[in-house]
């Protein structure tokens, strides 16, 4: 474990680098700091000797009483105001780049997450994942400006103490540093405990966010069906399990603050008895005697500070794990080699070149092994061709749309775009010639333009445009602000047709090669659907279309149709070929015209 964390501190040290003069000034600090605060006690202790008339530092012999007083305590004022000066500085500093750093964190994070799989994003709940993006990453902040440097500066100053207590008295040096080893290890004891309860904690804390974030997002559900109680109750229990998680955490917490605060006073107290019975005997003076009496105190500041720190210490590790972790995943989905040289081989090809050639090669793909949800799948749509995918629920329809648009890989077999396999397009090139209108529209807060545009760069001039080709200026005149007008979470303010309207002229704007269309009409009202269809026959002229289709008037007019069961294709033609056959799609066509199915 203390390798991962280890390799995992090194890895996320590349994120300090465009700091390093400000890390660097932060760590000469910490001499002078440490120095001003080790000077103190002696300096406090040479005042007591001077007074009692015991042998004192060199520069301070054959002086007045009064003159090494004023000088000590001018000294003293001098090494107080440096130490808070400095130590001002330092934690503004700290903080400075504690922030940076956990932006440039977080942002890597969320473009990581962004590249992630979609098989991945299907196993981790969103309240999970979010989980790591927040709270994670304000802990790493939390450790960084409070405790890591922390960390660091207490063991100069404990250095710097160490290093004059054995100049000054080498009995009471050796005793008072022998007994930082019980303590030590104790901590680190203490540490790999606490480590696994913070963990322990954190996960709940996922699970928490998860569940909130789930009824949040399902509220219409949960009041129609009457689940506050249940889901209260569900949630109600997953809150105790977090605060049982937590308890753990407060114990170890606990225990490291009252144990190095009951060995403080131990040592305290052992040092008067010791150096008591030296003064007694005339082996040690007062002012030496209280200069190690100040100094057993200062030796323990930095462990009194460490058990203060102690949570932030443990949860920025956890949070370093967990961060790690998320970071570690593998980007199943990415350019490969070849991508790279495909804009160079395309690019002589010829500008008349046909496109929006589609082959699917004995393609067998399953989200689990033994659940196999396509197998040997092999078809072709030529450039300009429209079919239709058609078949009952569950038979694969939707996952030949994803794996066209490279959203999962198959398992086995290739899939092809005008001759070229889809892992040797790069990604960006592959989802810019491919149009996909979801039956489930997702719109993004912000203004109706925005969600039209997405990457796209067109000016608003070419937008409205664009937007009266496509008959949406009905549409957007009963917006109160048109294009500006504003979008609640997923397009809370529109209805479902309307939705699914800005969805199709969406990927209109960006005249894609493939128009793959997952019933595009669905929520549309007839009157809707009527407006539309004309822009949809345009939008689909001289364009290959792959089409999931529920209704007959959208499978009539397919070139061709394949009708999926199981994951392969069992039938396959035009539609009044397939009705004169009279196999599983005439029944499913006989089914929905009685209203009894949707095909």
């Amino acid at each position: 474990m203390a390798f991962k964390d280890f390799r995992r501190i090194q890895r996320l040290g590349r994120y300090l680098r465009k700091d390093r003069k400000s890390l660097l000034i932060i760590l000469l600090i910490m001499l002078p700091v440490a120095f001003a605060g080790a000077i103190q006690p002696l300096l406090v202790g040479q005042a007591i000797s001077s007074l009692k008339g015991e042998p004192t530092l060199s520069w301070l012999s054959g002086l007045t009483v009064n003159s090494p007083i004023k000088g000590l305590v001018g000294l003293l004022l001098v090494s107080v105001l440096l130490r808070l000066a400095l130590q001002g500085y330092q934690s503004y500093n700290i903080q400075r780049v504690g922030q940076r750093l956990t932006a440039r964190i977080r942002d890597d994070l969320f473009s990581h997450a962004m590249r992630l799989s979609l098989k991945y994003h299907d196993s981790m709940p969103v309240g999970k994942l979010l989980t790591r993006l927040t709270s994670d990453v304000d802990a790493l902040s939390e450790v960084f400006g409070s405790g890591a440097v922390g960390v660091i500066a207490d063991a100069v100053s404990l250095l710097v103490i160490a290093i004059t207590m054995l100049l000054i008295d080498l009995r009471l040096g050796l005793l008072l540093l022998i007994t930082q080893i019980p303590v030590i290890r104790l901590i680190l004891w203490l540490q790999k405990k606490y480590r696994k309860a913070n963990y322990q904690v954190r996960e709940e804390l996922s699970q928490l966010n998860a569940d909130f974030q789930e009824n949040l997002q399902g509220i219409e559900v949960v009041q129609m069906f009457r689940r506050e109680s249940t889901n209260g109750k569900i949630f109600n229990r997953t809150g105790m399990a977090y605060r049982r998680a937590v308890n753990g955490t407060i114990f170890y917490d606990s225990s490291i603050s009252a144990f190095v605060e009951w060995i403080s006073l131990s040592v305290v107290a052992l040092v008067i008895v010791i150096g008591g019975w030296l003064v007694s005997a005339e082996s040690m003076g007062l002012g030496t005697l209280t200069t190690f009496i100040l100094y057993s105190q200062r030796l323990f500041e930095p462990l009194r500070q460490l058990a203060e720190r102690f949570t932030q210490i443990q949860g920025g590790l956890t949070a370093v794990e967990r961060i790690g972790e998320l970071l570690e995943e593998n980007i199943e989905i990415a350019d490969n080699r070849n991508a790279s040289n495909y804009i160079s081989r395309n690019k002589h090809k010829g500008s008349n070149l046909k496109k929006g050639e589609v082959v699917f090669e004995n393609v067998s793909f399953a989200y689990r092994p033994d659940e196999p949800i396509i197998t040997d799948l092999s078809f072709s749509l030529s450039p300009g061709e429209h079919v239709a995918l058609v078949g009952p629920t569950g038979s694969g329809k939707t996952t030949v749309i994803r794996l066209l648009c490279r959203l999962y890989e198959p398992q086995n077999g290739r899939i092809l775009l005008d001759g070229v396999d889809i892992r040797d397009i790069p990604i960006s090139d592959l989802r810019e010639k491919l149009g996909v209108v979801l039956q489930d529209t997702f719109l993004f807060s912000g203004n109706v333009s925005d969600n039209l545009r997405l990457d796209a760069q067109i000016d608003d001039e070419q937008l409205k445009q664009i937007c009266g080709e496509l008959g949406l200026n009905t549409m957007l005149s009963r917006l109160p602000n048109g294009l500006n007008t504003l979008l609640r979470e997923r397009g809370g303010n529109l209805s479902s047709g309307e939705r699914q309207l800005l969805s199709v002229a969406r990927v209109a704007i960006r005249n894609p090669d493939v128009l793959i269309m997952d019933e595009a009409t669905a929520f549309m009202d007839p009157s809707t659907e009527a407006a539309l269809q004309n822009d949809l026959e345009r939008l689909l002229e001289k364009r290959t279309a792959l089409v999931i289709a529920h209704r007959l008037a959208t499978v009539e007019s397919a070139d061709r149709i394949f009708v999926l069961r199981n994951g392969r294709i069992v039938e396959e033609g035009t539609h009044s070929q397939l009705r004169t056959l009279g196999g599983f799609y005439a029944q499913l066509a006989e089914l929905q015209e009685k209203g009894l199915a949707k095909l």
